[in-house]
């Protein structure tokens, strides 16, 4: 998987990039969870995402948040982190100019930052959003919620209780034009040990499902892990 440099806010952010071999091939943004709890950019479910994002014929990165692996820069408590994000998509934007359709995805911590994102810039046109700590973090920022997306969460979550979620999920549904698609993992705790088969199916199952029909036909992509 080729390694990228990106030029971000403090300086170099660390990412791995795949390149789909589909002419104006959709773009995906991978955000990782919590910098000070050891998130990294190859956390198992954001790395799961992102190859469910490569097989729908996305190009797509996921990269550290600052001051994690060899990105520069220290913890910011999530407003540098959400530079850094627009920051990586500027970057994803800049190498695919003509993407059909752009995408957001995060884990925890990562789920904060990209709905955050998705607010700031009017061009993602979907999202999926793992585990958000919807008792951690304000998410009332959401008013209106400018895309729909899918909101996956373990049952067994024993760091954000399964009725926060619920709460913002039935909060986002009943916003005008928006459909959240949200799947509970029966048995998942927050990082979905053992049940990162079934966080992936679903992301699969949702993409094939909401991805235009030409994204759907894609080919392989350029790289594979």
């Amino acid at each position: 998987m080729p390694e990228v440099i990106i030029n971000g806010p403090a300086g170099r952010l660390e990412g791995r990039y795949s390149h789909s071999k589909q002419p104006n091939a959709p773009i995906a943004l991978l955000l990782h969870p919590h910098p000070q709890q050891g998130g990294t950019m190859n956390n198992r479910v954001v790395h799961a995402l992102f190859h469910a994002y490569a097989r729908r014929g996305f190009s797509v990165v996921r990269f550290n948040f600052r001051g994690i692996g060899r990105s520069q820069g220290t913890f910011d408590k999530g407003e540098g982190e959400l530079s850094d994000a627009a920051s990586a998509l500027d970057w994803l934007q800049t190498f695919n100019p003509n993407a059909s359709a752009c995408w957001i995805a995060g884990f925890s911590f990562g789920a904060w930052i990209g709905m955050q994102l998705l607010m700031r810039r009017p061009e993602i046109d979907g999202f999926i959003s793992v585990s958000p700590p919807a008792n951690h973090f304000d998410f009332s920022f959401l008013a209106p919620c400018p895309s729909s997306g899918l909101i996956l969460h373990g049952s067994k979550d024993e760091m954000v209780p399964e009725p926060s979620v619920a709460k913002l999920v039935h909060k986002l549904s009943h916003q005008r034009d928006i459909r959240i698609d949200y799947r509970i993992v029966d048995g998942a705790n927050h990082f979905f040990a053992n049940h990162l088969e079934e966080l992936t199916q679903h992301a699969d199952d949702y993409l094939q499902k909401a991805v235009t029909p030409r994204a759907v036909a894609a080919p392989p992509v350029a790289t594979v892990e």
